[in-house]
């Protein structure tokens, strides 16, 4: 099959699990004969190369703004598609079903990966979350057929919009690194630090971690991975709440992420907001003892191979949790081995590929 992947920012990854998922669900694609392209902005893919791990790469221009930058890269991409002949056009996030009609005229299948509730998120105004809701709806329609990642996401469509959709998980498949110069740079030890990785915005609730450490007697760092472009007030009041033990590193991707992903005491997982958190699978197959807010999709992800707190409660609700496996050693160790159990049993790439692949065929079949 002739396959593109829309609606990302594009490859290689450096910002979030969509990206992720585009590179390791299209070098798969590759390995197996399909040709694939991925749709890439140009302000954000700086890889000079026509083709990355098998994959032509359509470097297009876009309007860089909050509130623009997706759907006019969609909206170019979908024009380009129309010309090329793929047999299945791939987009991603809800936001983009307005533009997924426009391979179909070309008589492409069309799928959309809907990802989680994006219209709950504080960064949206309200005018945003009126169209990402409106988006939904057309979800319904405008694509062939639609893709959930979680199943609250999936039960919620179909309660809500009365559409079913087909439910595949995220993938992880992480290299375990161990300690090197990556925790060298930032003065940490294997086991010696709780770790949070995602955006910095208000929806992932780092501030629970953060405020809740404030309050733990141990000399465990605290590591802060990630940051955000419009989001500066919140982290500057994450950084000015932090204590001295708090480390806050930005963006880290490729063999630093993985190198201290791979040596973490506990993961953390914050986020009130979402689907399936990449960062969650991929904390579960480095075999970390992951916590997790309570979301009925966080609840999902770790089934009994992790802990959730009560996400209203906030570091109130965090912090003896915490305090409870920092105590626990042994606690911990178990929970590290269920962890890597079912992230290796649930969310693997290669039969996330394989479900793909089934349903682009049977699509194409119709």
């Amino acid at each position: 099959m002739r396959i593109a992947m829309l609606g990302t920012r594009g490859v290689p990854a450096s910002y979030s699990g969509f990206e992720t998922c585009v590179e390791e669900l299209g070098s798969r694609l590759v390995q197996r004969g399909h040709e694939v392209t991925v749709y890439c902005r140009t302000h954000h893919v700086t890889y000079a190369k026509p083709t990355y791990k098998g994959m032509r790469l359509v470097k297009l221009p876009t309007v860089a703004n909050k509130y623009l930058d997706t759907i006019v890269h969609s909206f170019i991409s979908s024009l380009h598609a129309l010309t090329q002949g793929y047999d299945v056009a791939l987009y991603f996030i809800a936001g983009n079903s307005p533009v997924t009609w426009i391979p179909r005229l070309a008589g492409q299948v069309s799928v959309l990966n809907v990802d989680g509730l994006d219209w709950k998120r504080q960064k949206w105004p309200t005018l945003a979350k009126r169209y990402i809701r409106f988006a939904e709806r057309l979800a319904k329609y405008l694509p062939t057929a639609i893709i959930t990642d979680s199943r609250a996401v999936q039960r919620y469509y179909r309660q809500v919009h009365r559409t079913e959709s087909t439910y595949i998980a995220y993938g992880a498949g992480v290299p375990r690194l161990p300690a090197g110069k990556h925790l060298a740079r930032y003065g940490l030890e294997p086991g010696g630090y709780v770790l949070f990785v995602g955006r910095l915005v208000p929806e992932n609730c780092a501030h629970h971690l953060v405020e809740a450490f404030a309050g733990l007697d141990t000399e465990l760092k605290c590591v802060i991975v990630g940051d955000a472009a419009y989001a500066q007030a919140y982290i500057a009041d994450l950084r000015t709440n932090a204590g001295p033990n708090v480390i806050f590193t930005g963006y880290l991707f490729g063999e630093g992420y993985h190198e201290l992903g791979s040596n973490a005491y506990i993961f953390v997982e914050t986020s009130e907001v979402g689907g399936t958190h990449p960062a969650l699978v991929e904390a579960m197959a480095f075999g970390s003892c992951v916590v997790a807010n309570g979301t009925e999709e966080n609840r999902e992800t770790i089934g009994d191979a992790g802990f959730a707190y009560d996400g209203a409660g906030g570091a109130e609700a965090l912090r003896p949790l915490l305090k409870r496996l920092l105590d626990d050693p042994a606690l911990v160790a178990e929970y590290r081995r269920r962890a890597e159990e079912r992230a290796a049993a649930l969310y693997d790439w290669e039969a996330v590929a394989d479900r793909y692949e089934e349903l682009f065929r049977a699509l194409c079949r119709r």
